[in-house]
């Protein structure tokens, strides 16, 4: 029973710590926006390809030739190619151009509506109006998102339109990415899925965005910033986490998840300056007070 409970607090631990790292990822990125003048575009072509390698070389290490498996099958190939590009790409540059165009804890929390986005999407599947605590539970995210976005005053916007397009946005690719990479994960693991995923998404935007063709000072904090959003933000956050969810399961692990958008909101108000009202944080605590309440419905 000791062993139980000394195993079920390590976990805990490692979970909480795993969020924590995700949390300081955006902030990370809030920092090289606001101090260094660099853009979303750069700063996600530079993580994905980076963490991409570094998650491939940390899954040969821990797993070895199962990182190959992924490619034997065709209609797999596809579904990664799809999920690098529909879930992957997509979630990490709306994500971090919604810090750029607010905070990171502003960014976060909307990208936290994910579930609710989810659960909309599974009542048009099963041809259903969502159930009573459901309705309450959409409620409530609207609700969240308007006091955020407004104040409670329908005439004037308390973030700017882009702002709420990126964390709305955020929040639908992050569905998409949770959607799309379900029976991948399952099958072959958060290594090679999600290694190779940030990797073709990378050399996707690489073509695009041409990062070597921007002015980045290359300074101490820049390169301890964006090591800090590949690092500590990826192979920290993925490592921590994936190890405390072995050890309490999936269900205690989504719930101890939600300590990366708090994370996001306090490392932002207290370090890098961000000023919330009291509207934002009723918004905020709707907006994961839904979350936790869809999380524990469908445990």
């Amino acid at each position: 029973m000791e062993k139980t409970k000394d195993k079920r607090t390590v976990g805990i631990c490692y979970t909480l710590a795993g969020g924590m790292c995700w949390g300081l990822s955006g902030c990370f990125g809030q920092y090289l926006f606001q101090e260094k003048g660099i853009t979303a575009e750069w700063l996600v072509t530079v993580r994905l390809v980076l963490a991409g390698i570094l998650l491939i070389l940390l899954g040969l290490l821990l797993t070895k030739k199962k990182m190959g498996d992924v490619w034997k099958e065709s209609a797999d190939k596809k579904r990664l190619l799809i999920f690098a590009i529909g879930g992957m790409l997509t979630c990490q540059y709306t994500y971090f151009a919604a810090i750029q165009h607010s905070n990171a804890g502003t960014a976060t929390v909307l990208q936290s509506l994910a579930p609710v986005i989810i659960l909309g999407i599974v009542c048009m599947k099963e041809k259903r109006l969502p159930r009573k605590l459901e309705t309450g539970a959409i409620f409530c995210a609207l609700f969240g998102v308007f006091l955020l976005s407004t104040h409670g005053d329908i005439h004037s916007m308390s973030i700017t339109i882009l702002a709420l397009l990126f964390g709305l946005g955020a929040a639908a690719s992050a569905a998409a990415y949770n959607l799309l990479s379900g029976d991948l994960l399952r099958k072959y693991g958060v290594y090679a899925v999600v290694g190779y995923a940030m990797f073709i998404a990378g050399l996707a935007m690489v073509i695009f965005v041409r990062p070597w063709r921007y002015a980045v000072v290359y300074d101490m904090e820049t390169i301890l910033a964006t090591a800090g959003v590949v690092v500590i933000g990826t192979a920290v956050a993925f490592s921590l986490y994936l190890k405390g969810v072995s050890l309490v399961g999936p269900f205690m692990g989504s719930l101890l998840g939600m300590v990366e958008p708090i994370t996001a909101v306090i490392v932002s108000l207290v370090f890098l300056g961000a000023a919330f009202q009291m509207m934002d944080l009723a918004g905020f605590v709707l907006i994961l007070g839904t979350v936790v309440a869809l999380s524990l419905r469908s445990k």
